[in-house]
């Protein structure tokens, strides 16, 4: 097994990671002068920060799945992508009401509602390929 394969990145998406990987069409030379254009931060360091994010987004909704189990999603009136698609709606219009009127909440913060709609479309995705439990027949 490769040590991308080992650190669960799949290896066609495009990042660089110290294994030297760049996107399709890419190479050091953008990457380096990716940062020329966006107030000096490096395509190294965007990467590092990206993955810093979607590592918390990951281990927040394997916590979550400890709690809440498959079936919540699999069960879902309508079906798993009806029963995300009401989540991601009632997420939003949460973002939106707090945004549009200024508000600070008063339970979850703005950070963690957006944390919860990017593990809403890593379900998704796990829905569509085929890789969310399913019910048993």
């Amino acid at each position: 097994m490769s040590d991308k394969d080992r650190l669960g990145k799949p290896n066609h998406v495009p990042y660089l990671d110290g294994f030297g990987d760049y996107p399709s069409g890419y190479d050091e030379w953008d990457y380096l002068n990716y940062g020329a254009a966006n107030k000096g931060l490096s395509m190294q360091q965007f990467a590092a920060d990206m993955w810093d994010v979607v590592d918390h987004c990951g281990n927040v909704l394997l916590s979550k799945q400890e709690d809440y189990g498959p079936l919540n999603i699999a069960r879902a009136p309508g079906g798993p992508l009806n029963g995300l698609r009401v989540r991601i709606f009632d997420k939003i219009s949460r973002i939106n009401n707090l945004i549009d009127e200024n508000q600070d909440p008063k339970h979850e913060s703005l950070r963690d509602s957006f944390l919860d709609l990017a593990n809403y479309g890593i379900i998704a995705l796990m829905v569509l390929d085929g890789t969310w439990p399913k019910l048993e027949d």
